[in-house]
């Protein structure tokens, strides 16, 4: 609102902007943060078992019994008091404190990373290794050596990823400690058998001091309950996301959420029903619990909040986060006016914090038809947030088939523009948000790539489609115009029917994409790997990928299938076959916009031996190269038993690290 006396001006060209915009004159608004949901109502409090019990009846959580758990959590921060203790090594020499180029965490937005299992910050090499952290000497390749080891013997805490900020090291993963049922324990002695058991989840950041590598020094805890959802850095703030489920044997009985912070307590603090928040309008039996902890001062108190709710995904940008869940709508409910009259059953819901130094706070709540694959789904771009969805289903007919949406929100979280109905009776596989364009892969039997325009959020559209033979599950920007794709090739194969066909995937397929002609996309670049069966975590996990356009380097771990004469003789009649067991290891491109992706060479830890001993499909994770990282001109490999290091130029051998 405008108080009288106020800067009249601005809403004059405020105006005139909207007039503008109405004309088809179309100018995009400067970013309009400073107008973001100032005015969010705040959400309501449960304030007593009571109101808690009554939220749930709603839910329809009481229509099954979930177990009880008393004191789980004190039960659990006992036994993980011992837990974190590092396991003092061999001292390497101090680094060059001039820091050549190396790489980083592949991440979706730029200055908000994201934990990984490796980090480098050009000296050393962290890694998770076989439920313990590894700090390794690697400036020099030749000398590289462990010089610091955290080792988690005792079962109830197994590190997931990790975070490097200068001399903090933070350490991320869950807790799991088995609570017998009081229910089924006091029914199973009449029975006479043995008392049931149900695993109690939390989730643990660890920081430790590391101005002495050699002599780590844990400073901070934080555990909150709940299995891990994923967690965001900036800055020097760590949030860390859990999902809890409710337990309960009767009415009277609810567990509330719990978490410990040592900056605090040593002791376990329940978040009280006074602190308890829910969202009116979407009542869901679990708990969503949020911490905000300082990683740079060990004294300062986390911010945690709990919600009544459940979260699948996450969003974050550098000023807000967003929780995605995807919910189930029985009844016909128009979302806005002009729906359709038969509105999907299919939501999700969207919940934004922003985000602050001190924490986080919820600054709104938005709904869209359909579900998302993943965190790239979602994006926010000069404050409207931007989701790619699917409803319906693809081997669905009628109305009820599959098609595909771009909904674009404002700051406040209202649907302000919409693109539905992309590629019918088709799935999204991939998309790309980048500024004000969108990138989307369907597939069903072909790969329509589909250049979207963003420019004007209330109107997006489609500017032009390629499709092709296969399909990117993963999406890449090399630049402004042109994009990557990794994901797989297909064959399309007619039926016994003779009328129907299908489409197969085969080997692994990378692909680069030129847009500079937005209406006719072309893929001026493309190489297929191995053979049906094929596979690579980068098409799971975009953390996998190492890029640099700079160096002109593309790298990624990949497990080769090949198809022999065997393997098509075993294949059923009219199905392709699938490949045996060849290779496992990093392959590496050079990759440039004139000669496109030319093949520099592969990598492996598998010896000679090994590669002999493999059956058709191979399985031994120990010597899987799971990435490769680069720190000056040297590529690093790296697996749960071996670092190798290889130039970069030549691929020649540098240095190897063997791990017990």
């Amino acid at each position: 609102m405008y108080k009288r006396g106020g800067n009249y001006s601005l809403l004059i060209a405020l105006l005139l902007l909207a007039l503008m915009a109405g004309w088809g004159g179309y100018i995009r608004p400067i970013e309009h943060k400073a107008l973001a949901a100032a005015n969010v109502n705040p959400l309501p409090v449960v304030g007593s078992k009571e109101k808690l019990v009554e939220l749930l009846k709603k839910s329809g959580a009481f229509d099954q019994r979930l177990y009880v758990v008393e004191d789980a959590m004190p039960q659990a921060m006992e036994k993980s008091k011992q837990s974190a203790v590092p396991t003092e090594g061999k001292a390497g020499s101090r680094a060059n404190s001039k820091d050549e180029a190396y790489s980083k965490t592949n991440t979706q937005v730029e200055g908000v990373d994201e934990a990984d299992v490796i980090k480098t910050d050009g000296n050393y090499i962290y890694q998770v290794n076989r439920n313990r952290i590894l700090i390794i000497s690697a400036k020099n390749p030749a000398k590289m050596q462990v010089v610091s080891k955290i080792e988690f013997s005792n079962n109830d805490f197994s590190p997931a990823e990790l975070y490097i900020d200068q001399t903090k090291l933070i350490v991320v993963g869950h807790s799991s400690i088995n609570i017998a049922d009081p229910y089924y324990s006091s029914q199973s002695k009449r029975a006479m058998f043995p008392p049931a058991y149900y695993s109690h989840q939390s989730t643990r950041a660890l920081v430790y001091d590391m101005q002495n590598k050699a002599q780590l020094k844990l400073t901070r805890e934080l555990e909150i309950e709940g299995n891990y959802i994923s967690s965001r850095k900036l800055g020097n703030t760590l949030y860390l996301l859990s999902n809890e489920n409710i337990y309960y044997a009767t009415e009277d009985d609810i567990m509330l959420p719990s978490y410990r912070d040592t900056a605090a307590s040593a002791k376990p603090v329940s978040i009280g029903y006074n602190q308890l928040r829910y969202f009116p309008d979407h009542i869901y039996p679990a708990y969503i619990n949020i911490a905000a902890i300082n990683t740079a001062n060990a004294a300062q108190k986390a911010q945690v909040e709990s919600y009544l709710g459940n979260a699948e995904n996450i969003y974050a940008s550098t000023s807000n986060l967003y929780i995605a869940a995807s919910t189930y709508q029985p009844s016909v409910r128009p979302l806005v006016k002009d729906s359709a009259a038969d509105s999907p059953r299919q939501l999700t819901t969207l919940y934004k914090f922003a985000l602050k130094p001190s924490g986080m706070a919820y600054s709104g709540k938005g709904e869209v038809p359909g579900t998302i694959l993943n965190q790239f789904s979602m994006d926010e771009d000069q404050g409207y947030f931007r989701i790619a969805t699917t409803t319906g289903e693809v081997w669905a007919t009628g109305s009820e088939i599959s098609k595909n949406n771009i909904y674009v929100l404002d700051s406040d979280m209202k649907l302000i523009g919409r693109l539905e109905d992309i590629a019918p009776g088709e799935k999204i596989y991939s998309t790309r948000f980048m500024g004000d364009r969108a990138y989307m892969v369907t597939f069903k039997k072909v790969d329509p790539f589909f250049v979207i325009s963003l420019q004007n959020p209330a109107k997006p559209y489609i500017l032009g489609k390629l499709k092709i033979p296969g399909y990117s599950d993963y999406l890449h920007p090399y630049d402004q115009n042109h994009i990557i794709g990794f994901g797989k090739d297909t064959i399309e194969t007619k039926l016994e029917n003779g009328q129907d066909s299908m489409a197969f995937y085969q080997g692994l397929k990378v692909a680069l994409f030129d847009v500079s002609d937005v209406k006719n996309p072309q893929e001026i670049s493309k190489v297929i790997i191995g053979d049906r069966g094929t596979d690579s975590e980068l098409l799971s996990n975009h953390k996998a990928l190492l890029f640099s356009r700079e160096k002109q380097l593309l790298a990624f771990p990949v497990t080769v299938m090949k198809i022999r004469e065997s393997d098509k003789k075993q294949a059923a009649s009219g199905w392709p076959a699938y490949g045996s067991f060849e290779y496992q290891g990093a392959y590496i491109y050079q990759i440039d916009l004139k000669k496109g992706l030319q093949f520099k060479g592969r990598i492996t830890h598998l010896s000679q031996e090994d590669l002999l001993k493999a059956g058709d499909n191979w399985y031994d994770t120990e010597k899987n190269i799971d990435r490769i990282i680069y720190i000056g001109n040297n590529l690093y490999t790296l697996s749960p038993s071996q670092i190798q290091a290889n130039a970069w130029n030549s691929l020649k051998l540098t240095g190897t690290l063997e791990i017990n």
